[in-house]
């Protein structure tokens, strides 16, 4: 069984670092300024021959239950309570502070193995901060710099009194057949409540202010026989009001994961859906290939469900035809309603983006549509269609062979792709059709 290791301290010691170094990736966001992060993230961490789960946390700060920094200790301390090992951060350079005591003893009562580590040891006056350690009472500190990478090996030891040699273990077959989801959306849709409901507990920080949420954070759903890899991610505004650097590198981390994603969930408000930015951002799930689902959040607030998601399945074909036929959920992360649905509709989704046609019916396709449509003339010369296949999936993707194909008018294009759509069921999916010309055998003779 895989071990699991938690990082905790206080804001600003450099916990995010580390974990961005086990993990071999720059996976957790990471600024000069405290308070960072903010959910706690996992990873697949791997330090000379150890193999762990590790879990990055939020600093762990002093603050009311009801507080937003608050609700952050209550999933440090959550993760606190999974982890087996405990790896107690605080920063040499700055020495002990009254918080570090603080949830020094909090690291004691936990009853966990901790071990304590003073980051910031290659630092002109750490020696001082490292000998403080000692009044903790958790054992001798091992030195190290998480962002130079000093001192792993004094972790490796630490670490390896109580982490099992795994050896070099197969990755797990079942982790490769989850789908990978993605929900955005603007700031204060529901997205973390939504992934929560999901769950059936409250794994991501919630709460009324927008953009609590600044990393991707990954978690596995299973649903009626349905596994998922759902990626929360942070709000989204326009970018020209964006100028926070913290928040670039948010919105920065919520776009790769949709790039990562196979299908993506627009969360739209039921109170204001089919926003600009919401329109924004489907587009951009088009643009990277990905199936959409358009899921419409806080259904609790919306009294006339069945007329109100029939007007937002005609919006959505009107405004966003470049997916047409995307499914539309009305869901609700408070109430629950509709999850199945939009679970259900995320498989749906994932299928279509995986189909193939066979190439014999798409010629005949092929055949009968330029026969109710033949494609335009241009400068009085018709352009012949000869020959079309699917080379791949993910999403869709054909090649037309035809006569100068730069001559064919984008409205045309337009017109195959849509009875492409129509003729072989792949709705809320992009599709690419690419046009090529066969050279021509007798050009280069005289």
């Amino acid at each position: 069984m895989t071990m699991t290791v938690a990082i905790v301290g206080r804001p600003n010691v450099g916990k995010s670092t580390l974990f961005n170094r086990l993990v071999g990736k720059r996976l957790a966001l990471v600024d000069d300024r405290p308070g960072v992060t903010r959910d706690r993230r996992e990873g697949d961490a791997r330090l000379g021959h150890l193999s762990f789960r590790i879990i990055d946390t939020a600093g762990l700060e002093e603050a009311k239950a009801e507080s937003l920094e608050g609700r952050m200790r209550a999933q440090t301390e959550a993760a606190i309570a999974d982890a087996d090992v405990l790896l107690f951060m605080i920063d040499a350079k700055a020495g002990l502070t009254p918080s570090d005591r603080a949830f020094g003893e909090l690291a004691r009562r936990s009853g966990k193995h901790t071990i304590l580590v003073a980051n910031k040891a290659e630092a002109k006056g750490s020696e001082s901060g490292t000998l403080d350690a000692y009044s903790l009472g958790l054992g001798e500190p091992v030195e190290l710099s998480a962002e130079h990478g000093d001192g792993m090996g004094d972790l490796l030891r630490a670490l390896a009194l109580c982490v099992p040699d795994e050896g070099d273990e197969e990755d797990d077959p079942e982790a490769g057949r989850r789908i990978r989801v993605a929900v955005l959306g603007r700031p204060n849709a529901g997205k973390s409540t939504l992934i929560n409901a999901l769950l059936g507990e409250d794994r991501l920080l919630t709460g009324p202010e927008a953009g609590i949420t600044r990393d991707s954070i990954a978690v596995d759903v299973e649903r009626h026989g349905v596994e998922l890899r759902v990626f929360d991610t942070a709000g989204m505004r326009k970018r020209a009001r964006i100028d926070d650097k913290l928040e670039k590198l948010s919105v920065a981390d919520g776009l790769r994961a949709a790039r990562f994603a196979e299908v993506v969930i627009v969360l739209m408000d039921a109170t204001h859906p089919f926003e600009e930015q919401d329109l924004r951002i489907a587009d951009l799930v088009e643009r990277e290939g990905r199936a959409v689902v358009l899921a419409i959040s806080k259904s609790d607030l919306v009294k006339d469900q069945q007329g109100f998601v029939t007007r937002m399945r005609e919006e959505a074909d009107d405004r966003l035809s470049q997916v047409k036929g995307a499914p539309v959920v009305l869901v609700s992360g408070l109430t629950g309603e509709g999850l199945d649905r939009l679970v259900r509709a995320v498989q749906q989704a994932h299928d279509v983006w995986n189909r193939r046609v066979a190439t014999n019916p798409l010629n005949r396709w092929l055949i009968e549509t330029t026969d109710q449509h033949p494609p335009p003339a241009v400068s009085g010369r018709r352009i012949k269609l000869r020959y079309i296949t699917q080379p791949k999936a993910r999403p869709p993707s054909f090649v037309l062979f035809c006569s100068r194909a730069d001559a064919l008018p984008e409205s045309y294009v337009r017109y195959l792709v849509n009875n492409l759509r129509s003729s072989f069921d792949l709705p809320g999916v992009p599709i690419r059709l690419t046009l090529r010309e066969k050279d021509n055998p007798y050009a280069e003779k005289e």
